[in-house]
């Protein structure tokens, strides 16, 4: 079973393009030590993976595929998936709207238009990493004149990825999304970057989430 496993986790490895092994081997260090899996090589990763995660590396392998945009490979080699745990849903609002009051337990405003979302959704890795794909050579300029981060911290990413502008792009986001916490929503980016000459797509991606 063993052997099985490492063919397998080693197929998916040679199967990625470098700026892809990259992006799995960045995002794998939120559960691994980064000085293990930032220089290690694709068997290297293997062993790691296996050592880390005893009988659970192809599904913890499978998770980061999905991240980066590769679940092409989740079907090709069979992968298992994490189980989606169901989110709890939130109590229900009192359907009795006959009074037209605007009751906030109803759900609706007055007039039976339909309340926003209260607490919209956190931008997980994978919303970060699609408009990390999108943001370009024009990163820097981003993050300091609408994300307002420091030129410091800019200059440390860029040390830490010479020669990947999608991970740069992404760790500046995450910088972002740190320090807004809870705020860190599809409106409060999208709020953030309406201004900035970007890819439209970028925009019209995070309008997408709003009512997420």
């Amino acid at each position: 079973m063993a052997r099985d496993e490492r063919a397998t986790l080693l197929e998916v490895h040679q199967a990625l393009s470098e700026e892809q092994f990259q992006n799995l081997k960045y995002l794998l260090g939120s559960k691994i030590p980064a000085g293990l899996v930032l220089q290690a090589s694709r068997p290297e990763l293997c062993q790691i993976l296996l050592q880390r995660f005893p009988g659970n590396s192809l599904r913890e392998i499978a998770r980061i595929l999905q991240q980066i945009g590769r679940p092409d490979l989740i079907q090709r080699f069979q992968l298992p998936l994490e189980e989606q745990i169901p989110e709890e849903n939130p109590r229900e609002p009192n359907r009795d709207t006959s009074n037209g009051t605007g009751d906030p337990t109803s759900g609706q405003h007055p007039g039976g238009i339909p309340a926003p979302s209260v607490n919209p959704r956190r931008l997980t890795e994978k919303d970060l990493m699609r408009v990390a794909k999108r943001l370009g050579k024009e990163w820097q300029e981003v993050g300091i004149l609408y994300l307002g981060l420091e030129q410091s911290r800019l200059d440390q990413i860029q040390e830490e990825y010479p020669n990947n502008f999608t991970m740069r792009s992404f760790e500046m986001l995450r910088d972002w999304q740190r320090r807004q916490r809870e705020e860190a929503t599809a409106s409060q980016l999208l709020a953030c970057l309406e201004e900035a000459h970007l890819d439209p797509e970028i925009l019209n991606f995070l309008r997408s989430l709003q009512g997420n």
